[in-house]
């Protein structure tokens, strides 16, 4: 009884390590700082993947160059499984913004999944003569070369949204960039700019309230349910194809073993079909992906065909963040 004791004990101590995962706390690096949109996809995720990964889920907060120092702080990290990367479209957008990036992004990385996302939305200070996106789109004819078009620094969502908005109405304006969100958006308020595309975790209320015009939501689909349920797309608007969502994925280091990448994968699954999840992403105007993208096959697919998508724009643009 003695001896099969003692085997059976050393067979426990040459399992590989990752057999009994997680038995410490896993620590989600979100590449920007608190209190953001994607900090709050990544506490609320956090939050709905503790009970099916039965572990401990820290947020990390490493902000900084355009999310791209949380991101490399990841991929160097060890290939344990208790480092993870939450990071949304700036994933696919890094490699054209960034001429110098000391990770790449397909190839560093072991794809977990993908979690949400977040349409945007083309809004206009409250005093700008149009009422619909065709009374926009005959104002903006009217007025070219003299059109502010704010945004949230080069590299953001809001950034992106307005080169790809430009391109596909055929105008330049004068881009006006800030140090985030919450400064471009004062501005818009107080009517010292004229538009601005940007997430509808930063709109909604804003769009709510009255204090600035809505004219379109730029994905390809209206959304569901929410206060922007009514709000027509840019396709519907006139913008035919244009589509874009600020999406958010789950990385972890290259190398990670399999078996906890399925483990952190079968977490995910469970957590997008919590009802606590769920109604925050919901009341965020956020769309939990439910398709094969959820499977890291598919998000990388997705995340190279983002890549393929955006980086012609950024390039043809000239303006990079570094």
């Amino acid at each position: 009884m003695r001896r099969t004791l003692m085997l059976t004990a050393g067979l426990m101590a040459c399992l590989p390590a990752f057999a009994q995962y997680p038995e410490k706390p896993v620590t989600i690096v979100v590449p920007f700082a608190a209190g953001g949109p994607t900090d709050k996809v990544a506490r609320d995720l956090a939050e709905a993947m503790r009970k099916p990964l039965n572990a401990t889920l820290i947020i990390e907060n490493v902000g900084g160059v355009g999310g791209t120092l949380g991101a490399s702080k990841v991929a160097k990290a060890a290939p344990d499984g208790y480092t993870l990367l939450l990071h949304h479209i700036g994933m696919a957008t890094a490699p054209a913004l960034y001429r110098s990036l000391s990770f790449k992004t397909l190839e560093d990385f072991e794809y977990l999944g993908m979690v949400n996302e977040v349409p945007m939305t083309l809004i206009g200070r409250s005093t700008l003569p149009a009422g619909n996106y065709a009374e926009l789109a005959t104002w903006l004819e009217a007025n070219k070369g003299k059109v502010n078009l704010a945004n949230a620094g080069v590299g953001s969502a809001s950034h992106l949204c307005g080169l790809l908005f430009q391109q596909a109405v055929k105008s330049d304006m004068t881009t006006v960039p800030y140090k985030g969100t919450a400064p471009a958006m004062n501005d818009l308020l107080g009517g010292q700019v004229d538009i601005m595309c940007d997430q509808t975790t930063n709109t909604t209320s804003q769009i709510e309230s009255g204090k600035v015009k809505a004219f379109a939501v730029m994905s390809s689909k209206r959304l569901a349910n929410g206060p922007l349920a009514k709000l027509p797309t840019a396709d519907e608007s006139g913008l035919k194809g244009f589509n874009l969502t600020i999406w958010h994925g789950l990385y972890a280091p290259k190398g990670t073993p399999k078996a906890v990448l399925d483990k952190v994968n079968t977490a995910l699954r469970a957590a997008l079909k919590d009802t606590d999840f769920q109604k925050r992403q919901e009341a965020l105007g956020a769309v939990i992906v439910t398709d094969a993208r959820v499977g890291p096959a598919d998000h990388k697919k997705f995340v190279e065909a983002e890549i393929n998508k955006l980086g012609p724009v950024i390039k043809a643009a000239g303006v990079y963040a570094d």
